[in-house]
């Protein structure tokens, strides 16, 4: 083996680290996995404490490196670089030197709502969306800010520098950080066309690009703290982080016109890359940079693997062997249920951030299982709707590859791709972020990399997928119905 590349996955909820060899394959057993706490409140908060993120980054990677030190195989050879994938749309203020102010306000934390109307009201948002790739909504940077300097004026005042969680770990690390045009892209506050930060957006939050990090896809090469914890990554190159959703598309070989990927974990998302400089997509649906040369279109849904976790929880459903053994056996929509699953404010592809989760037809019969299959194939629906919203009614669909927490359950795949009413490939790489960060570190340094092998699809089953059809018809209209009467 003549060289490794060490990748960082940051998730929501988790972080993983492992190794990768010369030709793009991880080496399972090199796998670390930690879980921190996401602290969510009723009026909307999601945060997630730094100091707890960058313990779990930590063990992470003592236990990765602490695999390699162990092996004979691998103690002894190069790691050349390290690739990281991080969850997009985030935020941490911080002093000069990095001391983190605020608490990581995460994708997911809506409290900044009134704040996004505000913006709406105050801008045209088709106008921004086509210079960002982004809505006026509470994901992004703009109304998160507007809602920190409204709500805790003082402690927004006291940060010097804003940047996504990625960043803030890679200067404690390393000493140094640099945004990736990819990571900047996703704030809402970055013209992924032009490369540069959006002068008005800036202006009306109270920002000059001082406070911002530098934008760069160079690597900063790790000194200091991390090479002392870790010597076996002295002035190894750190390339900054790359969104998620990027990394999920890299590592899932969906570069390519004709080919879509679909991730689902915590939350959802479905994806084409293009190339080109000019960045655009649909209302609706968002437009990201993976780097200077290509671009992400597509949108996300907020309410998946989280909401399966609340399922579990809430409605004692039992074992879950036994439970997915039970919902083999239920292939179509016999519930009778309608589920809006708005429990997390919804993003794509319609962008209701006000409405809250309902469920419609419930009765005496109703049960446990027929709750988690309906609010399960909700979310399916709202990926359909996207891929609707992405690819119209295309005589040429694109491919379709999925990763994510979703492929532990064949009948869940099965599902989707009804629901769909397209085939569907499995990733072989289930974990897609983490090889599309150890891949994006690849390119950048010019190592070759095998394509993944294709797996065969699973296949729509033409007459449920039409009572599918049918069931997003009536998914749709409870939406509009509930949205008239707000």
């Amino acid at each position: 083996m003549a060289s490794l590349v060490l990748a960082l996955d940051i998730g929501t909820s988790s972080c993983r680290t492992a190794l990768f060899d010369e030709t793009g394959r991880r080496l399972l057993e090199s796998t670390a996995q930690k879980t921190y706490p996401l602290w969510t409140t009723p009026d909307g908060g999601a945060e997630i404490d730094p100091p707890l993120l960058l313990e779990a980054i930590r063990h992470c990677l003592a236990q990765t490196l602490g695999y390699a030190r162990a092996s004979r195989t691998l103690r002894s050879v190069k790691i050349r670089g390290i690739g990281v994938s991080c969850f997009w749309h985030s935020l941490i203020g911080t002093t000069s030197s990095g001391e983190p102010l605020t608490k990581i306000i995460t994708w997911a934390d809506a409290r900044c709502r009134p704040d996004a109307t505000h913006l709406r009201e105050t801008f045209s948002e088709k106008s921004v969306h086509s210079r960002t790739g982004c809505m006026l909504r509470s994901s992004f940077w703009p109304a998160k800010l507007l809602w920190l300097r409204r709500t805790q004026a003082p402690l927004a005042r006291k940060v010097k520098r804003w940047m996504s969680p990625a960043e803030w770990l890679q200067q404690q690390l390393t000493g140094a950080h640099r945004c990736a045009l990819g990571m900047a892209t996703g704030t809402g506050l970055f013209n992924p066309s032009r490369l540069r930060w959006d002068d008005a957006l800036l202006d009306h939050c109270g920002l000059n690009p001082s406070q911002l990090p530098e934008l760069s896809d160079e690597p900063v090469y790790t000194t200091g703290a991390i090479a002392s914890e870790f010597p076996e990554l002295t002035d190894v190159p750190w390339f900054p982080a790359i969104g998620d959703g990027a990394a999920s598309n890299l590592g899932s070989d969906c570069t390519k016109p004709g080919l879509a990927a679909i991730n689902v974990g915590t939350s959802a998302a479905l994806r084409i890359m293009r190339a080109g400089p000019t960045a655009k997509a649909p209302t609706g649906l968002f437009c990201y940079r993976v780097d200077a040369e290509r671009f992400l279109v597509g949108g996300a849904v907020s309410n998946a693997g989280n909401l399966r976790a609340w399922c579990l929880k809430e409605l004692n459903t039992g074992d879950p062997q036994a439970l997915e053994a039970e919902l083999s056996t239920r292939p179509a929509p016999d519930h009778g249920l309608t589920v809006l699953p708005f429990w997390t404010a919804e993003r794509a592809p319609t962008w209701n951030e006000d409405l809250r989760g309902a469920i419609l037809g419930i009765t005496q019969s109703t049960t446990a299982i027929d709750l988690l299959q309906a609010i399960t194939e909700a979310t399916y629906h709202r990926i359909a709707q996207i891929a609707e919203s992405l690819t119209g009614k295309a005589a040429n669909p694109p491919k379709y590859f999925v990763s994510g927490g979703i492929q532990h359950s064949k009948s869940a795949l099965q599902r989707l791709a009804d629901i769909l009413n397209q085939p569907l490939h499995p990733n072989p790489e289930p974990e897609a972020s983490i090889r599309g960060a150890a891949v994006f570190a690849m390119e950048k340094l010019g190592m070759p990399i095998e394509p993944l092998p294709v797996l065969a699809p699973l296949r729509p089953r033409k007459a449920i997928a039409q009572r599918y059809e049918e069931a997003r018809v009536r998914q749709v209209a409870l939406e509009r119905l509930l949205q008239k009467q707000k």
